[in-house]
């Protein structure tokens, strides 16, 4: 029994080690699972490697370029200052503004664009060193170059900035786009822009000239740029306004006034068509005028359109009005520039409420019969100003003559306030 007991305890204690090593051997579906996971894991780093190869070559690619591209940027620099020159291309006078299609492009006095050769340090013309002939090209530019100072930039910015038509279109710039310089001028008689800036980033173009490089030895010479502007539709011109107007043009090319509009309807229907007929009135009765242009013309419009209307060149021009006992010497505009009569003169300060009102009746008749008077040479305006003491006859002579003269119009008053007469008034007798 003893024996048995002893059998079954050592039974009993080999049960847990087996168990054990029962409990660590894996089970078939454990080791089947593991050998799946492996190979996928296998097939995954597979599949990933040629990925990871590209990045990595692209990352490493493109880190090259990029340092390739800095060195040759660096190159150019280094040689365009090593190559710096004491020469620029300038454009003597700006473009004229407004800029449309088509329209041909001139300086701000109404000449041909000229481009010069200048010294960098002083703008000055160096004549001592001046190439002989210098080809030179006109293009396009982007308005908002350069950026910074606006005074550096390096040959390839600038042509990197050059504006190309757009596809489909004609060149952006027609006419004289290729110039030679001699002496260091050259004229640019024709040129105009065949579109508009309205479809690039910065809305505005710049012209540009540089020296053409091909067969060009000489010294470097910088390129040269106007200021930027917005070149505009060509049918816009139709109703520009112009600055300055001229004698000739329409009232409407005048600020406030728009082609077609009130005013131009309240004006044609007084017959005021041009400039010059409005100074005229403006001149002779501006209370007229003003009440033409009636209360929709604020105060400040008026100002505006009066203010644009006289910076109107008026030339040279006198036209003569003969009274019936002295003559008008009128400017284009109904501006009296003397009065005539004999060979004697004095000042306007010199006249008394009654002479004057007498001039001013002249005028609005001058003003009323502006189509019947006579062009003069000039020669009437000449003038020599009496001393301050006029002789007692004298002055008793003119106050007869008058009084004569602005009774014989039936003694008619007018005032005279607001109208401006210049220079000098002479006699009214022999």
């Amino acid at each position: 029994m003893a024996a048995k007991r002893l059998r079954d305890d050592s039974d009993q204690e080999s049960d847990p080690s087996q168990n054990k090593r029962m409990r660590s051997v894996p089970s078939f579906s454990t080791v089947i699972r593991e050998a799946m996971m492996t190979k996928s894991l296998q097939n995954f780093f597979f599949a990933l490697e040629p990925l990871l190869r590209k990045v990595v070559q692209e990352e490493v690619e493109q880190g090259v370029i990029r340092s390739i591209h800095s060195f040759q940027r660096s190159i150019p620099t280094q040689i365009e200052a090593a190559e710096s020159s004491s020469l620029k291309l300038a454009f003597k006078q700006q473009p004229s503004l407004p800029i449309f299609t088509g329209s041909k492009i001139e300086d701000i006095e109404n000449n041909p664009l000229q481009i010069i050769i200048v010294d960098v340090a002083d703008g000055e013309v160096p004549l001592s060193s001046l190439p002989s002939a210098v080809k030179v090209e006109i293009v396009v530019l982007d308005g908002d170059f350069p950026s910074g100072d606006g005074n550096e930039w390096t040959s390839a910015e600038f042509q990197k900035k050059m504006v190309r038509e757009r596809t489909g279109k004609r060149p952006l710039l027609t006419g004289d786009v290729n110039v030679t310089l001699r002496d260091g001028t050259a004229y640019i008689s024709d040129l105009a822009f065949t579109d508009n800036s309205s479809w690039i980033r910065s809305r505005h173009f710049r012209i540009g000239a540089r020296v053409v490089p091909k067969g060009y030895n000489g010294p470097s010479i910088k390129e040269a740029m106007t200021e930027p502007f917005m070149v505009k539709d060509h049918r816009g011109e139709l109703y520009r306004k112009h600055y300055p107007p001229a004698l000739c043009d329409e009232v409407w090319r005048l600020e406030r006034i728009g082609k077609d509009g009130a005013f131009h309807r309240k004006l044609s229907a007084e017959n005021i068509n041009t400039v010059q007929d409005f100074l005229k009135l403006c001149a002779v009765e501006p209370d007229r005028l003003r009440s033409i242009l009636g209360v929709g013309m604020s105060d400040r419009m008026w100002e505006g359109t009066v203010a644009h209307a006289k910076t109107c060149i008026i030339g040279d021009k006198l036209y003569l009005h003969r009274g019936p006992q002295c003559s008008l010497v009128l400017n284009p505009i109904c501006e009296v520039v003397s009065i005539v009569t004999g060979s004697m003169t004095c000042t306007l300060q010199e006249l008394s409420r009654t002479q004057m009102a007498f001039v001013q009746h002249l005028v609005q008749e001058a003003y009323r019969n502006w189509d019947n008077l006579e062009e003069t040479d000039g020669l009437l305006r000449s003038s020599v100003v009496l001393p301050q003491n006029l002789g007692m006859q004298r002055q008793c002579e003119m106050e007869t003559l008058l009084w004569y003269s602005v009774h014989q119009e039936n003694a008619i008053d007018y005032q005279v306030g607001g109208y401006d007469i210049v220079n000098s008034v002479q006699p009214f007798y022999d």
